[in-house]
């Protein structure tokens, strides 16, 4: 668990469990010798990743963003993406919270590894809010493209992740950039998906940034480290270049939300590239 006490806003970011993906798929065009050096493949050429999810507490509200991959997987693809999730009960205790607790579920996209967490199977089976009080909040786009995916995009979006929360009307569906109280923006950051939107928090002590998939790791900062998943690498690059020299400049905390090693930095420019500080505070 990692915490920052920013102004009248606590920053927590907490632990899903980890999965493995292809290190050529989550690199994109760029050579293995370049990545591998940073992230060591296993012998199926999976690199390990992280699931870092963020709490937001405002005093008043515990805003969950994303929700991990969820523990719905059979054993089969357990082991293809190499995963070792946490239930919600584990993931929050860190925190001392209850999945009833969270009073707003953010997702930043519904990508398996972001939004597998949202629901659950009671007793009986059945899939039901793993959050039982909370209310959801995704762009209407990115369901648009959920619903549309096609063979691409299908492994990526699964259905029980957000159709049964859709039915019971659990989803607000957003239309843009929002703003969920004082200093909590909802920004969109298109690319890995047209729609994807990441939580940009502004207090009295400077600006923190939970990156989700556009910036996955540390080592995806340089702007050329765009994944082969994303649906649109060169809007990728475009809001990479958008936000990043602004991160720099002001100083911006950064969150990434697949590192599993360093998932806090700040960013300083060195010889015309954005070089990484990870950033140690916590508890």
């Amino acid at each position: 668990m990692l915490r920052f006490l920013r102004g009248d806003l606590r920053i927590t970011l907490l632990d899903a469990g980890t999965l493995r993906l292809d290190g050529g798929a989550m690199f994109g065009v760029v050579p293995r010798p370049l990545w591998e050096k940073e992230r060591p493949p296993d012998e199926r050429n999976r690199i390990r990743l992280g699931m870092n999810l963020l709490l937001i507490e405002d005093g008043s509200r515990r805003i969950l963003v994303d929700t991990g991959a969820g523990t719905k997987w059979d054993d089969k693809h357990r082991e293809i993406y190499g995963l070792a999730p946490r239930r919600a009960e584990e993931i929050l205790a860190p925190a001392g919270l209850t999945p009833e607790q969270v009073d707003l579920v953010v997702n930043t996209h519904l990508h398996f590894d972001h939004a597998g967490g949202n629901t659950t199977r009671n007793e009986r089976g059945e899939l039901v809010a793993a959050f039982p009080n909370a209310k959801y909040l995704v762009q209407r786009g990115e369901v648009d493209t959920a619903r549309s995916a096609n063979e691409r995009t299908r492994a990526s979006y699964l259905e029980e992740n957000f159709e049964p929360l859709l039915a019971e009307g659990r989803f607000e569906l957003l239309d843009g950039p929002v703003r969920l109280g004082a200093g909590i923006e909802l920004r969109l950051a298109p690319g890995h998906t047209p729609h994807m939107q990441v939580p940009i928090l502004a207090t009295a002590q400077g600006t923190v940034a939970f990156l989700a998939d556009l910036i996955p790791t540390v080592s995806h900062i340089p702007y050329p480290y765009v994944m082969g998943y994303d649906l649109e690498p060169l809007v990728t690059l475009k809001t990479k270049r958008q936000l990043l020299p602004v991160a720099a400049r002001e100083g911006w905390i950064l969150l990434f939300e697949h590192d599993a090693d360093v998932r806090a930095a700040t960013l300083e420019e060195k010889d015309g590239r954005l070089r990484a500080r990870p950033v140690e505070t916590g508890v």
